[in-house]
């Protein structure tokens, strides 16, 4: 999508939210709202690299697959990271998941041209209505401890930043299957991301 101003080349990557699951067309989704914010000031060039149930060492896997036989330097302004749920559901360790996204944003520096990275919180997964008592209070408490995890890892990051959110995360943001975000839940999820860039 193609706005007025200065050229802004930029991937959304991560998991089924970012891939808009729950979500009938992709303009209502997170990444097409985003991309609709951002082309009111930039020129956008953008891509998704989503799938659904992938953690944060599948993701690696993923970005690596396109560039795995070529030398060339990918050239990206802004990478939006959505990833953490399913290693929550994993049971994945702080530091497996601080490995993780270490190897990741390695991988953002060295091949893609060192770009900025916002990642998007975990959501309070105790108010995903798919997820019964007791079992969404405990990967509440997980999806808590690996965002501490993860602001603890990006204070090593000048060029990355948390992005997180008190809103209260109420049924109209979820979609019906209870679990990925509604068109509103993205429409807000987009505008936080949106605000954290202009910052």
């Amino acid at each position: 999508m193609q706005g007025s101003g200065e050229p802004l080349r930029l991937l959304i990557c991560g998991d089924s939210a970012a891939a808009g699951v729950g979500i009938s067309q992709q303009q209502h989704a997170f990444c097409g709202q985003l991309v609709e914010l951002l082309a009111r000031q930039y020129q956008v060039n953008w891509q998704l690299a989503a799938k659904t149930g992938i953690d944060c060492a599948g993701l690696n896997h993923l970005l690596h697959q396109p560039y795995a036989h070529s030398n060339a330097v990918y050239r990206l302004d802004l990478v939006v990271v959505s990833i953490g749920v399913n290693d929550v559901t994993a049971r994945h360790s702080k530091a497996e998941f601080r490995r993780q996204i270490r190897i990741l944003l390695e991988r953002l520096a060295t091949d893609f041209t060192d770009p900025q990275v916002l990642f998007c919180a975990i959501p309070p997964m105790q108010r995903f209505t798919a997820l019964p008592p007791p079992l969404n209070y405990w990967l509440g408490l997980k999806a808590k401890i690996l965002n501490q995890a993860l602001a603890s890892e990006l204070r090593d990051w000048p060029k990355a930043q948390l992005v997180s959110s008190n809103l209260a995360l109420t049924d109209e943001l979820l979609a019906t299957d209870g679990f990925h975000p509604s068109e509103s839940g993205s429409k807000k999820w987009a505008q936080l991301v949106f605000n954290a860039i202009q910052c």
